[in-house]
C-alpha cells in the first residue's frame, strides 16, 4: 500500500503499510490516529480500505449524537459477524447478545462482553486476516469505547488490525482517556510544498501571493486548504482572505461549512437539518421526517451539488463538521421541530430508545411523559449492560421531572448509574443535585451508601469509612437486611484500613453492628456479630462465634450476589481466627464464583485472600499464577493495585529483595492509600519476611516492630508479631520476643487450633531453653504437620535445626535442616531455603544450592500461569476466559510453553511443572 494520491502522508502511509504487513502475517497491530479536524484521518482510513488487498475490512464511525446510546459503535462493527455468534462460549455469547439487545439477560460485565468480542473477531480472523477501521472515536458510545480499548490490548497472535482514528482534544475526556494507552500516532500538518500542491490540484492557476496566503492561513491542514477558499471571489481572496480571526482551525473550517450551508435554499437547509438530527443515516426515516415537515427529499439535490451530502443507500455527510454546521445553522425551535418529527417517524416498537432521546431533544422545560420514557429507556440499557447510556437517560429524565421528588429519585438512580460506569465524579455531582431535592429516609440513606461505595471504590476504605458508617444508621429502621450488609461492608473497610489517623474507628463500627436489628434469615448473622464481638469484647469473646458462623457459611444455600458480598468477609475472619480449611474452601468457593459469573468488581480481591492462602500453604507456584491473573485483570481493567498488592504477600517469601523493595515503593507512593494503617502494616510486615529470610535481624526487627504495633489490626499485624519474635530473639532482644511470644500464645490458646497452637510453640520455643525449648519445637512441627500450613511447617523445622546446631547436636540437626531445606527449595522460599543450606554446611553437611526450577527460569509470568491451567485440564477457551485472551493467544503462548520446557503435548505439562505450580488454585 502507498499514499498515492495523498500528498505528504509518507510516514503515515509507511505506519500503515507496517501495520498491514504485521497482520497478514498472522500477528496483531493497533494504533491510533489522532489529529485536528481535518487533518486527513478520515482519508487516511479510506485509503487502508481501498488498498490493503488480501485483508477482510469492517468500518465503524461514531456518530456525537449517538454517544449516549450503549453499544453503539461496537455494534456497528461487529453486525457483519454475528452469525458466528454460537461458536462463541456460551457465557460470552449471552453477554454479547444481551448488549446488542438480541436476547434478554441479566446485565453483562463489560469485560465479559469485551472478551466475547475478542473471541468473535478472532473467530473471523482466523478465516482472513481482519482490519478493523473505526473513524470518529472520539464520538463513541463510552462502553464501545471502553471495550475496544480492552479488545486492543489483549490483541496478540491473532491476524487482526485495529485502526481507530480520534480528533485531538476532543470534548469526550472520558473517551480520550480510554484510547490513550494505546499506540499512537499523531497525523501532522502539510508542509508549505505539499499544500501549495494540494491547493494547486483543486483551484488551478492562481495569484502566487493570494496562495502563499491561503497556505499560510491553513495551516498545513488539508481540508482547511480545500474548504476554506470555497465560495471566496477571487477579489475577496486578493484583497485579504482571512482576515485576521484568532478561533480555532477547526471553528474556521466550520465557519466555511457554515457559509455554504446558509448559501442553500431553506428547504434544503431544512432537511439537511434532518439529517443532522438523524444519525443512523437510515434514509426511509428520513423521508418520513420530511413529510410531517412538508419538506421534499428532492431539496437534497442542492446539498449534494454543494459536496455536502450524499444520498443513497445512506445519507452520508461529506465531513463530521458539515453535519454540526448544519445542526448548528438552525434556530433551537427548528431544532425541537425536527426532533419531534424525528421521533414520531421512529417506530417506537424497534426502536424506543431512540425514539425517547429525539422526544428529549424536542422537549422545552419539564415533562413528566417524556422523563418518564427516558427511565424506561434507562432500564432496557441498564439489562443491555449499557451503564453508561442509563445515566445518561436517567440524568436526562431528572432534569425533565416536574415532580422535585421524582427528580430526587431519577437523580439517585442516575448517580447509581453513573457510578458504576466507572464516572466517580460525574456521580458524586448527581448525588449533590438529588439531595437538594426532597429524598425520602430511603432515598438520604441510599444516597449515603452510594457516596460510600463511590469513595470505597475511587480513594480509599478508610475515607468511605464514616460515609457506610452513616448509611447503616439511616437504613436500619427502613430495611434491616440491607443495614446489616453496609454494616458488614463499613467492618470490612474498618479492618482493610486498620489504624486512621482521625474519625470513625473499627471499634464505633463494632458497636453500631451489635446495636443493629437482625436482618433476614438467610443472612449468617454469627458472622457480623462475631466480628464486631472481637473487636468490642475482645478476642477471646469473639472467637467462638465466630467459628460457629463459618460452619454455618460453609453449608449455607448463600448464592449469587449474597454469597459474592458475605464470602470476602468470612474468608478475613477465617484467617483472623486460625481456620486454615475454612479460609482454603471459602476462598476457592469465592474464586470460582466470581469467575463463573464475571464479577470483576469481586474478583481482584478474591484472588489476593486465595493467593495469600497458598502462600501459606506454600504453593508458591500457584500464587504467583494468581498474581498473573491479577495482573491480567490489573492490564484489561487499568488498576495495577490488586497485582501489586498480590506481589507484596509472594516477593519476600522468595526473598527476592529488589522486587519486594519496588513492590513497598509502589503502594507506598500510591497517594490514595496513604495514612491507612493496614496498607502501612502489609508493607512493614513484608520486610520482616524478607529480612529474616536473609538472615538481617537488625532489620527484620525494625520492620516487624512497626508492623506488630497495631495489634488489634488483627491479620498481618498478628504476622508482623510472629516475625518480631524471631528477629528480636536473634538480634539479641530477649525481653521484646518473649512479649511478642507472649501476645501470640494469647491469641493462640483463644482460637484452639492446630495452626495457632503451632505457631504459638514455635514462638515459645525461640525465647526458651533447654528441655522446654526442645518440646516446644516439637509440639510446634507435630500441630503444624496436621495442617495445611506447609510454609510455617518449614520455618519451624528450620528454626528447630538452626537451635539443634547451636546445641552441639549436629546429627539431629541435619534431619530437621535437610527436611527444612528440600521443602523450603520446592516451594521456592529462596532466601529461607539458603539460610537452611548455609546452617547444614555448618554442621559439616556438604550441600549445594538447588537449581532453580525450570519454570521460574524460563518461562514468564503469564506463560506460567498459561502451563499451570493448561496442565489442570483446561481447554484453551476456558484458560482464555480466565485470563481474557483469544484461545489462538493461549495456543500461542502454549507453543512457547512446549519449546521452553522441551515436551510436545499438553499431557507432558503437568509432570513438567513444580509441586507448587501444579496444584490447583
Amino acid at each position: 500500500m502507498t499514499m498515492v494520491g495523498l500528498l505528504g502522508r509518507q510516514r503515515e502511509g509507511e505506519t500503515l503499510d507496517r501495520l498491514v504487513a504485521t497482520v497478514r502475517s498472522g500477528s496483531s497491530s493497533v494504533l491510533v490516529l489522532r489529529g485536528e479536524a481535518g487533518i486527513g484521518k478520515t482519508a487516511l482510513l479510506r485509503h487502508l480500505h481501498d488498498t490493503a488487498g488480501g485483508v477482510r475490512v469492517a468500518r465503524a464511525a461514531g456518530v456525537e449524537s449517538e454517544m449516549e446510546l450503549a453499544f453503539g459503535g461496537l455494534h456497528q462493527l461487529c453486525a457483519p459477524f454475528l452469525d458466528r455468534l454460537d461458536r462463541l462460549p456460551a457465557p460470552q455469547r449471552d453477554a454479547l447478545a444481551t448488549a446488542f439487545g438480541l436476547a434478554a439477560g441479566t446485565p453483562p460485565d463489560r469485560f465479559l462482553v469485551g472478551l466475547a468480542v475478542l473471541s468473535l473477531l478472532a473467530e473471523v480472523s482466523a478465516e482472513r486476516p481482519l482490519i478493523c477501521l473505526v473513524d470518529d472515536a472520539q464520538w463513541l458510545d463510552r462502553v464501545s469505547a471502553q471495550t475496544l480499548t480492552f479488545v486492543a490490548r489483549r490483541l496478540l497472535a491473532e491476524p487482526i488490525g485495529l485502526v481507530l482514528a480520534v480528533r485531538s482534544h476532543s470534548a469526550d475526556a472520558s473517551t480520550d482517556k480510554e484510547l490513550s494507552v494505546l499506540p499512537q500516532l499523531e497525523v501532522g500538518r502539510l508542509s508549505d510544498a505539499d499544500a501549495r500542491a494540494l491547493l494547486d490540484s483543486v483551484m488551478g492557476r492562481m495569484d502566487r501571493r493570494v496562495r502563499d496566503r491561503i497556505v499560510a492561513e491553513s495551516q498545513g491542514n488539508p481540508l482547511a486548504l480545500l474548504e476554506l477558499p470555497r465560495g471566496l471571489t477571487p477579489a475577496e481572496l486578493a484583497g485579504g482572505f482571512g482576515r485576521p480571526d484568532a478561533r480555532p482551525l477547526a471553528g474556521q473550517i466550520e465557519q466555511s461549512f457554515l457559509r455554504r450551508v446558509g448559501a442553500l435554499p431553506p428547504e434544503t437547509q431544512r432537511l439537511l437539518l434532518i439529517a443532522a438530527a438523524e444519525p443512523v443515516g437510515d434514509v426511509t426515516l428520513l423521508t418520513r421526517a420530511a413529510e410531517r415537515l412538508g419538506v421534499d427529499v428532492s431539496a437534497a439535490s442542492a446539498a449534494e451539488a454543494a459536496g455536502l451530502i450524499t444520498l443513497g443507500t445512506r445519507v452520508r455527510f461529506h465531513h463530521p463538521l458539515v453535519r454540526s454546521a448544519a445542526y448548528r445553522a438552525a434556530e433551537p425551535r427548528d431544532r425541537q421541530a425536527v426532533h419531534r418529527a424525528l421521533a414520531e417517524a421512529t417506530d417506537p416498537g424497534s426502536d424506543p430508545d431512540r425514539r425517547a432521546w429525539h422526544r428529549a431533544h424536542a422537549t422545552v422545560g419539564a415533562d413528566e411523559d417524556v422523563a418518564a420514557e427516558l427511565e424506561r429507556s434507562a432500564g432496557r440499557a441498564q439489562a443491555r449492560g449499557g451503564v453508561a447510556a442509563a445515566a445518561a437517560f436517567l440524568a436526562r429524565s431528572a432534569e425533565l421531572s416536574p415532580d422535585a421528588v421524582r427528580r430526587g429519585e431519577r437523580a439517585l438512580a442516575a448517580a447509581r448509574a453513573t457510578y458504576r460506569a466507572g464516572g466517580f465524579d460525574a456521580a458524586l455531582e448527581l448525588l449533590d443535585a438529588a439531595e437538594l431535592s426532597p429524598l425520602d429516609d430511603r432515598g438520604l440513606a441510599s444516597s449515603h451508601l452510594l457516596r460510600g461505595q463511590i469513595v470505597f471504590a475511587s480513594r480509599s476504605a478508610g475515607a468511605a469509612l464514616p460515609l457506610l458508617l452513616e448509611a447503616a444508621r439511616r437504613l436500619e429502621p427502613i430495611d434491616p437486611g440491607l443495614a446489616r450488609e453496609t454494616y458488614r461492608d463499613a467492618l470490612y473497610a474498618s479492618f482493610t484500613a486498620g489504624r486512621l489517623p482521625t474519625g470513625a474507628q473499627v471499634a464505633d463500627v463494632a458497636r453500631a453492628a451489635l446495636a443493629a436489628p437482625p436482618g433476614p434469615a438467610a443472612e449468617p448473622p454469627l458472622l457480623l456479630d462475631g466480628g464486631a464481638t472481637i473487636v468490642t469484647e475482645g478476642y477471646a469473646a469473639g472467637v467462638p462465634m465466630l467459628r460457629d458462623g463459618l460452619s454455618q457459611l460453609g453449608v449455607s444455600e448463600l448464592s449469587g450476589e449474597a454469597a459474592l458480598g458475605w464470602l470476602p468477609f468470612a474468608c478475613r475472619m477465617a484467617h483472623n481466627v486460625w481456620e486454615f480449611d475454612s479460609w482454603s474452601v471459602l476462598s476457592a468457593r469465592l474464586v470460582d464464583m466470581a469467575r463463573e459469573v464475571g464479577a470483576l468488581s469481586v474478583l481482584p480481591s478474591a484472588l489476593l485472600l486465595r493467593l495469600s492462602n497458598r502462600v501459606f500453604a506454600g504453593e508458591f507456584g500457584a500464587a504467583e499464577s494468581l498474581v498473573a491473573e491479577s495482573a491480567a485483570i490489573g492490564e484489561a481493567t487499568g488498576s495495577r493495585f490488586f497485582a501489586q498488592y498480590g506481589a507484596l504477600v509472594l516477593e519476600p517469601w522468595r526473598g527476592r529483595e529488589e522486587a519486594t523493595r519496588e513492590v513497598v515503593d509502589a503502594i507506598t507512593r500510591d497517594r490514595a492509600l496513604r495514612g491507612e494503617g493496614k496498607v502501612l502494616t502489609a508493607t512493614q510486615w513484608a520486610e520482616a519476611v524478607l529480612y529474616n529470610g536473609l538472615g538481617r535481624y537488625e532489620q527484620a526487627y525494625a520492620a516487624a516492630e512497626r508492623g506488630a504495633g497495631n495489634p488489634q489490626e488483627l491479620g498481618l499485624s498478628t504476622w508482623s508479631t510472629a516475625e518480631l519474635v524471631e528477629a528480636a530473639a536473634r538480634s539479641g532482644r530477649p525481653d521484646r520476643a518473649a512479649a511478642a511470644a507472649g501476645r501470640l500464645d494469647e491469641l493462640a490458646r483463644a482460637a484452639g487450633t492446630d495452626w495457632a497452637l503451632g505457631t504459638s510453640a514455635c514462638a515459645r520455643a525461640q525465647i526458651s531453653e533447654g528441655t522446654a525449648a526442645e518440646q516446644l519445637y516439637r509440639e510446634a512441627i507435630e500441630r503444624l504437620g496436621r495442617t495445611e500450613v506447609r510454609v510455617l511447617l518449614a520455618r519451624a523445622r528450620l528454626l528447630y535445626g538452626e537451635w539443634l546446631r547451636r546445641e552441639g547436636r549436629r546429627v539431629d540437626a541435619r534431619e530437621q535442616l535437610s527436611g527444612a531445606f528440600e521443602a523450603l527449595s520446592r516451594m521456592g522460599a529462596e532466601a529461607f531455603a539458603e539460610r537452611a543450606r548455609r546452617e547444614l554446611q555448618a554442621t559439616g553437611e556438604t550441600v549445594r544450592p538447588r537449581a532453580v526450577a525450570p519454570v521460574a527460569s524460563v518461562l514468564t509470568a503469564q506463560e506460567a500461569q498459561i502451563a499451570r491451567l493448561a496442565g489442570a485440564g483446561l481447554t484453551n477457551p476456558e484458560i482464555g476466559a480466565q485470563l481474557f485472551l483469544s484461545p489462538h493467544t493461549v495456543e500461542w503462548h502454549l507453543r512457547k510453553v512446549f519449546a521452553k520446557l522441551g515436551i510436545a503435548s499438553r499431557k507432558q505439562i503437568r509432570a513438567s511443572l513444580p509441586e507448587g505450580m501444579a496444584a490447583t488454585a
